[in-house]
């Protein structure tokens, strides 16, 4: 259900990181190579990217369309330049609609937010017990029906509480596997730092190689054959900050992973 792509990393252009691979997110949309729940991710994308020489919140482009129908995102995507960028393509899992509420990335603030997976059972009554964690403002600017939209909201709490990336995204996890069998492939930045988790899907990171050139690209699944793409182990929390690239094991106090 999904697939998703984050860069850090000195200026690259938007057709360089979704359009030019070989196994391009664009690709992807329609023949994914790892993906191991659903098969066509038709049901929406977005992208968004930082200049922080404007402003610290990121602009966003989505749509509930495939990504490869979008002819405005082919045109421009050769003239944005960004050091930091967060993509997706959809799968919309049933029976979640199909709009543009649902498309990822997901925004607040300085924040982007993706989610590749699915919480079981999200329509009947789990999605309720979520949203009752929640608080007021969070809850308020949810804008659909989407799980994804649910577990960044409770991500923005527990940066709100003074959580760092990988721990809001470790603590949530926790909170969500305890409360359904889940997939929760997350992935959170501020444009200047990026976490992510492989809890139930494929995740690989590519650092200063390839089409990453001098920065760190954090993705579903490879963009090309390069050699240097490592797999990320299952129940793992991504970091990449000045200081690098971080994998770590991810320890929430629940272990149940939708098979």
């Amino acid at each position: 259900m999904c697939r998703f792509l984050a860069y850090l990393g000195p200026p690259l252009d938007l057709h360089a990181l979704l359009f030019a691979p070989e196994h391009s997110l664009v690709r992807q949309s329609y023949a994914p190579r790892h993906q191991r729940h659903g098969r066509v991710n038709a049901d929406g994308f977005g992208v968004g990217w930082y200049d922080h020489s404007v402003r610290p919140e990121p602009a966003r482009y989505r749509s509930d369309r495939p990504i490869w129908s979008d002819r405005s995102l082919a045109s421009m995507a050769g003239l944005v330049r960004s050091g930091a960028v967060v993509a997706a393509v959809r799968d919309a899992t049933p029976p979640s609609l199909v709009e543009e509420s649902g498309s990822p990335p997901f925004a607040c603030g300085r924040w982007l937010f993706a989610h590749n997976g699915a919480v079981t059972g999200f329509a009947d009554g789990v999605g309720e017990a979520l949203r009752r964690r929640l608080s007021p403002r969070c809850l308020a600017e949810i804008e659909g029906s989407a799980d994804s939209e649910v577990v960044f909201a409770l991500v923005l709490d527990a940066l709100d509480q003074g959580a760092t990336p990988e721990t809001a995204l470790t603590r949530v996890v926790a909170e969500v596997a305890a409360a359904a069998p889940c997939r929760l492939n997350l992935v959170l930045t501020d444009g200047t730092a990026l976490a992510a988790t492989a809890w139930g899907d494929t995740l690989f990171t590519l650092d200063g190689a390839g089409m990453a050139g001098d920065g760190v690209v954090v993705a579903s699944e490879p963009s090309d054959d390069d050699p240097a793409w490592r797999p990320v182990p299952e129940a793992s929390v991504v970091t990449v900050d000045a200081d690098g690239v971080r994998v770590a094991p991810l320890r929430p106090t629940a272990t149940r992973v939708v098979p």
